[in-house]
């Protein structure tokens, strides 16, 4: 790595070597050419199509301005890798945007590099681009992300069918929970956690894991397919809206973990949280009845959880029942405004 003494001989203003230092180790692909020009160039392979996502986090909107760095620059583009994985897509890379408070330790964006170093590695999406800037408020952070998937076939939202089950990918409602316990660390004692099971909602809400294995599988047997993460019943309500259809989901099947389940048994007040609450990056799709088993099965190979939870029905809106009463959520989904 370069000194400063050698950065500010080579005539690099500060962004630059902020840049040259901590980013362009990250661009390893040729077409992001070092991150050296003004833009990267993206070719998709033949035959395929290319998918766009892009989100956003902020600080004390979307994290704690105390968390971990690694973990936020991981959470970020993650949250970015789960919107492709919705959609059956096989990442290709990502432009960052990062608008770093004047505050912000030369160490602080050392350990970011690091943390998204590490999941760029793991999950083959390169950095392609971006832009640093300063801002006098919370630190801000946008990603576009970019995937490829076989032409024409997109996982789309609104192409759920009549009769279709109704499956979720994982456990619902941990990050959640995550977050109230991050707010309060007392509810561990209220709610009877052990170190293991705090640990874990907790972990959920700092780390997502996006269910990237399951894209493929998902292009092959599924009909609709969105994200969870803004809550398990409003991101079904806008799947159902967006396919012009309604939904009938049983509140036992929702699969929870053990930490969630502890967590009921001492307020089962929070099943409303655990439903609405976003963050889970979990997928939410529907898939013909014939064709289940088979998807059940590739989840199984690619080591990813699928439950059960529902059926597409005619009509509109979205139903939870338990114990045959329909469930009231007064806030059915989480909103920035």
């Amino acid at each position: 790595m370069p000194s400063n003494q050698d950065e500010i001989r080579n005539g690099l203003s500060g962004e630059e070597r902020l840049i040259e230092r901590y980013f362009r180790p990250l661009a390893t692909a040729p077409n992001a050419f070092g991150l050296g020009d003004d833009a990267a160039a993206l070719t998709p392979p033949a035959g395929c199509d290319l998918v766009l996502t892009t989100d956003g986090v902020i600080a004390g909107v979307h994290f704690l301005p105390e968390d971990p760095p690694q973990g936020i620059a991981r959470k970020a583009l993650r949250m970015n890798l789960s919107d492709l994985a919705a959609k059956g897509a096989t990442p290709a890379g990502f432009l960052l945007s990062i608008a770093l408070p004047t505050n912000t330790q030369e160490s602080w964006i050392a350990a970011f590099a690091e943390g998204l170093g590490q999941d760029i590695g793991h999950y083959d999406c390169p950095l392609l681009g971006g832009d640093t800037d300063h801002t006098p408020g919370p630190l801000s952070i946008s990603i576009t992300a970019f995937g490829t998937v076989p032409h024409g076939g997109m996982v789309r939202r609104a192409t759920a069918k009549l009769g279709d089950i109704i499956a979720v990918t994982g456990t619902i409602g941990d990050a959640a929970l995550g977050v109230l316990l991050h707010r309060d660390t007392d509810l561990a004692k209220r709610w009877r956690l052990s170190s293991a099971a705090k640990d874990h909602l907790e972990e959920r809400y700092l780390l997502p894991q996006p269910r990237n294995a399951l894209a493929d599988a998902l292009r092959a047997h599924a009909s609709a397919a969105m994200d969870v993460s803004d809550g398990l019943a409003g991101d079904l309500a806008k799947l159902c809206r967006a396919s012009g259809l309604a939904a009938e989901v049983d509140v036992d099947a929702v699969p929870l973990s053990d930490a969630a389940r502890v967590v009921l048994s001492a307020d089962a007040k929070l099943i409303d949280r655990i439903l609405t609450g976003g963050d889970d990056y979990e997928i939410v799709l529907t898939v013909p009845a014939a064709k289940f088993g088979a998807l059940r099965a590739a989840a199984g190979n690619a080591g990813v959880p699928l439950a059960e939870i529902g059926q597409v029905m005619s009509g509109q809106g979205v139903r939870f029942l338990r114990e045959g009463k329909v469930l009231s959520f007064a806030r059915p989904s989480y909103s920035h405004f």
